[in-house]
């Protein structure tokens, strides 16, 4: 809810000036229905099903190289082959939330997620019987399809389910979940390839995806909530594109919605009790576990939106950017981590491979668990300090931190395996690099979703579309890239790389506001596509 109809998107109050007391935005609706009030019982049983299967996501994207040795020998995989395998995998991530996510915006979230650990189930089980190099690539391309929505729907569900003042804490929470499905996982298959054989690393992860495919069948609840005025849902607006008529309906929209205006009716605060918060559910729980939420409105818009909006909403390109670049230099990082650490010097066995990954998740366990509540209370403070008024630039201050500690675990880590340094050197390189990518990407995903909150699906799915872009790219290239550079100067490259891209918040600290502003009629049209919205 901005304070004014004339106020950029994402400049909310967030402060009362007289109480001093958090306003929550966006103003959760009476309705006990609302998500946003729900019992924190009810909230934290969603949201642990969600993470469950981000962690077991993240274990079946990472895990495949802690079994190259035994595959070489096996299959007769290369470090070329295992890279195009890589790049198949990202490839799928890419392509998966492209064709998935708008299904979200018509059936609900939950059919999605339980179409995705299906998929991943599937991809598992065929991975754990692989015979050849061809079904070695084609399982690693359906376990990135099977996955692709991961980083999509989750932060959707986020903005489903908390407030403004929450999502750096609950993007903190999802970072470290998916660092321990990332880097623990590993470290498990690494015990289980050295003791049952690769093989059974898939054949485990089949157990586990099977349950929690039963656990969110039986326990997950639609998250999907369209706004509802005099009893009729804000339903999606397809044919009017022109901006005059745009611009007419986002007013009548808010000026209906808004029940929390400034001047009317207090904002619903931490202080101050509303009608619907925590309230018990009166839906019957066949409903609230119903297969499909069917919403109206047309979904075409949402296979198209997200390329449009990578180019119309500079929070949007700096994030794409962010993630991509942290994300590819990561799987860079572990690659040559996976394969020249199993040669001499260090002649690493398959449980030591996965070790390796106890270090990046001890970083992220760091800046997710410390940074990521610090940032919410920063951006409090802060707004209090400017009259109860929030603006999304007020988290970038945090980014900056973040390009040192990146670019400074890349060289340590790239410098020291060039010169065969000692395997202590090279972890601590990458636990630096986790803690920054860490708190580079949450404060990147909060400043999105504090920008555009109505459009965050769209604008995660271009999103995660570059990064796994920019990762097909890479991964492909980097036999030669290394070749044609050796490793040294390789990794010179990605930290000077990496150091540039992610001061992008300074121009944003600069120009941030600006830009937004003129971005707020590409907003209007964009959310008044939504089926389901609120007034922000």
């Amino acid at each position: 809810m901005s304070t004014e109809h004339h106020d950029p998107p994402g400049t909310v109050l967030l402060s009362s000036e007289q109480s001093g007391s958090i306003i929550y935005q966006p103003q959760p609706s009476d309705d006990p229905e609302d998500p946003l009030n729900w019992s924190t019982l009810r909230k934290c049983v969603n949201l642990g099903l969600v993470l469950s299967y981000v962690l077991l996501t993240f274990v079946v994207l990472d895990i495949p190289p802690v079994a190259y040795g035994q595959l070489v020998e096996d299959i007769g995989i290369t470090f070329q082959l295992s890279n195009v395998a890589a790049a198949l995998n990202f490839a799928g991530l890419a392509i998966g939330g492209v064709l998935l996510i708008p299904f979200t915006y018509r059936y609900g979230r939950r059919p999605i997620y339980l179409i995705s650990i299906a998929v991943q189930l599937a991809a598992a089980i065929w991975a754990a019987r692989i015979t050849s190099k061809g079904e070695y690539l084609a399982s690693s391309m359906l376990g990135g399809l099977g996955g692709a929505i991961s980083e999509t729907i989750v932060q959707i569900t986020i903005v489903d389910l908390v407030f403004v003042h929450q999502y750096a804490t609950m993007n903190g929470v999802f970072l470290v979940i998916q660092g321990v499905g990332a880097y623990l996982g590993p470290v498990a298959a690494g015990y289980i390839v050295q003791s049952q054989g690769w093989r059974w690393m898939w054949w485990w992860c089949v157990i586990f995806i099977g349950s929690t495919l039963v656990l969110v069948l039986l326990f997950f609840e639609e998250t999907t909530y369209v706004v509802a005025i005099n009893g009729a849902p804000v339903a999606a607006s397809p044919k009017d594109d022109n901006e005059e008529s745009v611009g007419k309906e986002w007013q009548e929209v808010n000026t209906l919605a808004n029940t929390a205006s400034i001047g009317t009716t207090p904002p619903k605060s931490a202080s101050r009790p509303f009608r619907g918060r925590g309230a018990t559910s009166s839906k019957p729980l066949r409903k609230r576990l119903a297969l499909i939420t069917h919403t109206e409105g047309p979904i075409k818009h949402h296979f198209l939106a997200p390329f449009i909006i990578l180019f119309q909403f500079p929070a949007v390109a700096y994030t794409a950017v962010t993630v991509g670049s942290v994300m590819s230099w990561m799987a860079v990082m572990i690659s040559i981590a996976a394969t020249r650490m199993i040669e001499p010097p260090y002649n690493f066995g398959p449980s030591a491979i996965g070790l390796i990954n106890l270090a990046p998740f001890v970083g992220q366990l760091i800046s997710g668990l410390l940074a990521a509540p610090f940032s919410d209370k920063c951006i409090v403070k802060m707004a209090r300090r400017n009259g109860g008024l929030y603006e999304p630039e007020m988290r970038l201050w945090l980014a900056l931190p973040g390009a040192v500690l990146v670019s400074a675990g890349v060289l340590m880590f790239g410098i020291g395996i060039a010169h065969n340094a000692h395997w202590g050197v090279l972890t601590t390189g990458i636990a630096i690099f986790a803690s920054g990518f860490t708190l580079a990407l949450d404060i990147a995903l909060a400043y999105l979703q504090d920008c555009y909150p109505n459009i965050i699906g769209d604008a995660l799915v271009i999103v995660v579309f570059a990064r796994n872009g920019i990762a097909v790219i890479i991964l492909f290239y980097l036999s030669p890239w290394l070749d044609s550079m050796g490793l040294q100067n390789m990794f010179i490259m990605i930290g000077v790389l990496s150091f540039v891209i992610l001061l992008a918040p300074l121009p944003l600290l600069r120009w941030g506001k600006h830009a937004r502003i003129m971005t707020t009629k590409n907003y209007q049209y964009h959310s008044l596509r939504q089926p389901s919205r609120r007034a922000m």
